[in-house]
């Protein structure tokens, strides 16, 4: 597959992954500058993105410059200082916290590095957790334990249904919050160095069951330094100094 890469431009950092299909997630002029005392330091400087429905996608570039907390802006976990996250047609700026959390609860799974998985309980409860406010699916119902375990299956552990998190390789438990974040089949999926904590053989794992999710027709967005995972990608995206400074179509 030829590969096309397109440079941002140095004023406006407007850059169109030339999506085939609408774009899932969009930003518009998006700038975060973090203050502390009379100190400011800016992390984005007015991010234009795209991120076409169904892609697989990379955010990569240098450490400290910008891709986490473009992460946490179009998930929603932060409010921009600037500008526009627009998640299915929604912008985010415009609702409230509770809005802003069910939106989060409806449309979004998050996957960090760290598997912040509940410890006391065993792998079908901690996806089940993830269902808590969902008003489609009763809790503590038959139904929820039935969709928990479809997704264990998915993921390929319904036989670590009952074992918990200390009972699992890093592999297991990171591919269980991958379960976890696809409790209320959110169409995107948001992951922040998801193999970052995984041997090479857990990240294949991973990796492998990142692809089969992705067959299903959901938006994966990952940051990563891994070039294992951006490797994997249909669209890479750059961040340097806080700007939006490259896109790559595979």
């Amino acid at each position: 597959m030829s590969k096309k890469t397109v440079a941002a431009d140095a004023m406006t950092q407007t850059v169109s992954a030339n999506a085939s299909s609408e774009a899932i997630i969009t930003t518009h002029g998006l700038t975060k500058t973090y203050v502390k005392g009379k100190i400011e330091t800016p992390a984005l400087r007015g991010v234009n993105m795209e991120i076409p429905r169904g892609s697989f996608s990379c955010i990569i570039g240098p450490s400290g410059h910008g891709k986490s907390t473009l992460m946490h802006l179009v998930g929603g976990l932060d409010r921009a200082s600037s500008g526009d996250v627009v998640i299915d047609g929604i912008k985010i700026a415009d609702l409230n916290d509770n809005e802003l959390s069910e939106l989060r609860a409806s449309k979004i799974g998050f996957v960090f590095q760290f598997f912040n998985l509940l410890q006391n309980l065993t792998a079908l409860e901690n996806v089940e957790t993830a269902m808590m406010f969902n008003k489609n699916v009763p809790a503590k119902s038959k139904e929820q334990r039935a969709r928990a375990l479809e997704l264990l299956k998915l993921v390929g552990l319904e036989d670590k249904a009952h074992a918990k998190p200390n009972e699992l390789s890093g592999g297991q438990q990171q591919r269980v919050s991958i379960a976890r974040s696809l409790a209320n089949d959110p169409e995107i999926l948001l992951m922040d160095e998801p193999t970052g904590n995984l041997d090479s053989k857990s990240e294949e794992e991973v990796l492998d069951q990142l692809l089969r999710i992705h067959a299903t027709g959901k938006t994966i967005v990952i940051v990563t330094h891994n070039t294992e995972v951006s490797d994997r990608a249909e669209i890479l995206y750059e961040v340097r100094d806080g700007k939006l400074s490259s896109v790559t179509k595979k």
